[in-house]
């Protein structure tokens, strides 16, 4: 047994996180063992070494060695979407498969006026109204369909059934509902959410930009041993400033379409479509234009190819105009082996959203691609409620101002979204994700990527084991 002069590996005990950066920094730079560095740090200032080292000097991998556990209770689903975008994130959000979210009320816009902001409550309580009956007419179709296994106890039985009746259900829930949020992140990456949500064009995540900084810059609320708490990261607190550039770029190459981009769009072909991207300039254009406009994303990189050469670099232009010094390049600078074009609906995104070993980028939400309908709604009885309650929340959606009416619109409603991966990402999510325990949405997208790479590629293609989305097993969790 090795004594304790001679161990090689070393545990330490949860510091605080601007401490824990401070001396793991500090024992990358200097001959001593860690237990050294941590008594150093105790009597040195970890905030004096970050404004010197992270934010002076920018030796911005210092503050991936700080993490920081920080939850996010009622906001909206809108919200923790645009809080789980970073790539390098660890987290959970409140599932809507298995849990009621009927009485969770409803977040509202705070950029609504009266009038606003009551046509959009009304049409939420009336969403809420359409889910429970959905939820209960589903459920009680499954039960008639799939009577209890002898094997399987009652509580199991129910359970399973009722999770497969929210999966019906979520379709009516919709941006504007409450969510919870838990995150685990490097300080590094919660200064880069903080940023963007302060730069964001919804004073909703304006305003959590905010409170999160505000958080980093007291004790940690909640305590494992009850022991007073130095404040969680006050160094990153004041230095979160709101980040203009995404939203400036974004606004440039809108504009720059608006002018030059012939329209209207072309048809997307099929739900998934890929590309394999062989021109690096063609495909930064294509993609920064794709976030921008209602094209498939195929249709702009053709179209950018036959571009010439300084014709593409008038739209990265555009994009890189309002760059600053310490600005990253825009995602749409990333590039992979395959580009998978996808039209699917909100819920689909929310779940297949956690991928992130992809780039992904979206289309503005909207109505115009339509929405999903569940095959269980008509088999339960429920169409007229269904349609009635997604038709009047279109209805509200193109009546409110913008920002803000996004919130309304149901998980049933249809998107774009661009997903760029590597073959070994492609083949995991299509195998995973189209397993029988999955929601049917995600499992029909998963099963039309392997399909579209079998076009593109028939070889790598049959590589993918994906499970044929008629293959069910609706008792399995």
């Amino acid at each position: 047994m090795r004594t304790e002069k001679s161990r090689r590996v070393l545990t330490v005990a949860p510091m605080p996180p601007e401490a824990c950066a401070y001396a793991l920094a500090r024992y990358s730079r200097s001959p001593d063992s860690i237990r050294d560095s941590i008594e150093w740090v105790r009597s040195h200032s970890s905030q004096q070494f970050l404004e010197s080292f992270y934010f002076q000097y920018g030796h911005a991998s210092i503050a991936d060695l700080g993490h920081v556990v920080l939850c996010l209770e009622g906001i909206s689903e809108l919200a923790a979407a645009e809080i789980e975008d970073e790539q390098l994130w660890d987290g959970q959000a409140k599932s809507s498969r298995y849990q009621d979210f009927s009485r969770a009320g409803i977040v509202a816009p705070p950029e609504f006026e009266a009038d606003p902001a009551r046509r959009y409550a009304d049409t939420a309580a009336r969403l809420l109204g359409a889910y429970q009956t959905v939820h209960a007419r589903a459920l009680e179709c499954l039960e008639e369909k799939l009577p209890r296994p002898d094997g399987m106890k009652p509580d199991a039985y129910q359970r399973n059934l009722r999770a497969r009746a929210f999966d019906v259900a979520r379709y009516l829930l919709f941006w504007g509902i409450p969510t919870n949020v838990g995150q685990v992140t490097s300080i590094r990456t919660l200064e880069k959410q903080i940023r963007r949500l302060r730069g964001s064009a919804y004073g909703e995540l304006r305003s959590l930009g905010d409170e999160m900084a505000e958080a980093c810059a007291r004790p940690p609320d909640c305590l494992w041993n009850g022991a007073p708490a130095d404040p969680l990261a006050p160094t990153l607190a004041r230095h979160a400033a709101a980040d203009p550039f995404p939203a400036a770029s974004c606004a440039a190459v809108a504009a720059w379409a608006a002018e030059f981009l012939p329209g209207p769009p072309p048809a997307h072909e099929h739900p998934v479509e890929v590309v394999r991207p062989d021109d690096p300039s063609a495909d930064i254009a294509a993609t920064l234009l794709y976030e921008v406009t209602a094209w498939p994303f195929r249709a702009l990189y053709q179209t950018v190819r036959g571009w010439s050469e300084a014709r593409r670099h008038e739209v990265i232009a555009a994009a890189l105009g309002p760059r600053g010094r310490r600005d990253e390049l825009p995602r749409a600078f990333r590039g992979a082996i395959y580009a998978f074009d996808i039209v699917m609906d909100i819920g689909a995104y929310r779940d297949l959203h956690r991928h992130r070993r992809c780039q992904q980028f979206r289309q503005a939400y909207g109505g115009a691609l339509g929405y999903e309908t569940p095959p269980l709604v008509a088999e339960a009885g429920a169409t007229a409620a269904y349609d009635a309650a997604i038709a009047e929340a279109l209805e509200t959606f193109a009546a409110l101002p913008a920002p803000g009416r996004e919130y309304i619109l149901p998980f049933a409603t249809r998107g774009r979204f661009l997903f760029k991966m590597d073959f070994a990402e492609a083949e995991y999510i299509s195998r995973l994700r189209s397993g029988v325990k999955g929601h049917f949405s995600y499992r029909q997208v998963a099963w039309e990527m392997k399909l579209a790479l079998e076009r593109l590629d028939p070889a790598m293609g049959r590589l993918i084991e994906a499970t044929p989305p008629w293959v069910e097993d609706p008792l399995q969790r």
